[in-house]
């Protein structure tokens, strides 16, 4: 009855998955030389054992803003073992979104057997100065996806953390990452974006076919058997990938073709492979498609893929309502009913959606119903996310 497991572990190409998954963190970092140099110029003078430093990493999904400050991070440790011991500690904001959350993250990765129910945030905080205060190692603390902290939060956890040292003797306890997609500087009060410092922004543009070319040929490297994936698919899957600049993608196409083509009994991917996977992922839309839509279609295009990541259509109605939540999300006044119309027309010209109409399950009339067969909505809300901060940002310039 469990024949069918003996397939798990004995692919013809695969020989390890962990290089393949979105966590894996590779010995050296591909195509972030330049941000690795910036984040180096800031973090200038951390030998010293009385100095604190600060950045902030923005991009969008898949630009590697986490792999970026594990790599910073773990280069960072080793290259002062002999001068300053520091100690680097992740914190994903969207799985400890509150105060208190990060707190106990925080406090228990430094000291795990400290509590971990029963103390307020104000009680952390006390454990936390102790902590630090209490040995010679330098905290570097990295929260990613920050601003799902900020939401609840609005900043203050931030200011405390900056304003450690205050009051005591010793200073340069604590080192402090932010990473957020949004430009996350808006977000915060100026008193908190004065003690970062406005030139300690690192922005991480989407990658290059080249790049992503470079990521996926690493990943293959260490996860398939040599002579498995030829230099003409890792080009392909570049390729395909750039079409919205994101090396998770590449990674899934890596791995999707290298299974496709085990599945076929095959000991080597070919482009087709990459080829077939990419469509099944909805890359059926062209970047430049989405980039060259106005703003607010922008927006009306992603208040339809964030629905019908879930339903298979929505109606007309629903989805003015939708795109209404997302001007308020984006802070933008939404147009009306007419101009939101027009712009579901131009979506649909575009083959981005199409409409059918159908009469009212009750009363009288008839309505419109909008779907999108030719792409996965979750593939392509990634796409138009980055698009829309690309609009906001060059209209507020």
């Amino acid at each position: 009855m469990t024949d069918y497991l003996n397939r798990i572990g004995a692919g013809k190409i695969i020989r390890d998955h962990a290089p393949l998954t979105f966590d894996y963190i590779p010995d050296e970092l591909v195509g972030r030389d330049a941000e690795l140099t910036k984040l180096g110029e800031i973090f200038t003078g951390i030998e010293d054992g009385r100095v604190s430093c600060r950045a902030v990493i923005t991009g969008q999904v898949g630009s590697g803003k986490t792999v970026l400050s594990h790599c910073f991070s773990k280069d960072l440790q080793r290259h002062f073992a002999g001068t300053r011991d520091i100690r680097p500690v992740h914190v994903n904001c969207r799985n400890h979104p509150s105060k208190t959350q990060v707190l106990q993250r925080l406090i228990t990765a430094l000291d795990s057997g400290h509590p971990e129910r029963g103390l307020g945030s104000g009680e952390i905080m006390q454990s936390l100065r102790r902590q630090l205060h209490g040995n010679k190692e330098h905290l570097l603390l990295v929260l990613d996806e920050v601003d799902h902290l900020l939401r609840s939060d609005k900043g203050d956890l931030l200011y405390q953390l900056l304003r450690i040292d205050e009051g005591l003797e010793q200073a340069g306890t604590l080192s402090l990452i932010i990473i957020s997609q949004t430009q996350v500087l808006d977000l915060l009060e100026p008193a908190i974006i004065s003690r970062f410092g406005t030139s300690n922004h690192v922005h991480l543009e989407v990658y290059d076919s080249e790049q992503l070319e470079a990521i996926a040929r690493q990943r293959a490297e260490t996860a398939c058997i040599e002579g498995t994936v030829p230099d003409g698919v890792l080009r392909t899957i570049g390729q395909r990938a750039a079409e919205i600049g994101d090396a998770r993608l590449a990674i899934e196409l890596l791995e999707d073709s290298a299974k496709k083509a085990e599945r076929s009994g095959r000991g080597e991917i070919i482009p087709d492979d990459v080829r077939i996977v990419a469509r099944e992922v909805g890359q059926t839309v062209e970047p430049n498609v989405v980039e060259n839509l106005t703003l607010h279609a922008q927006l009306s295009l992603l208040s339809l893929c964030r629905r019908l990541r879930k339903e298979d259509e929505v109606t007309t109605g629903d989805a003015e309502k939708l795109y209404h939540v997302v001007c308020e999300e984006y802070e933008v006044e939404p147009r009306s009913h007419t101009t939101f119309w027009k712009h579901l027309k131009t979506l649909e010209q575009q083959q981005l959606i199409e409409s059918r109409t159908a009469n009212q399950t009750s009363g009288r009339g008839r309505t419109q119903h909008l779907s999108m067969p030719a792409a996965l909505p979750g593939t392509l809300e990634k796409r138009v996310e980055g698009a829309i901060e690309r609009s906001v940002r060059k209209a507020r310039l």
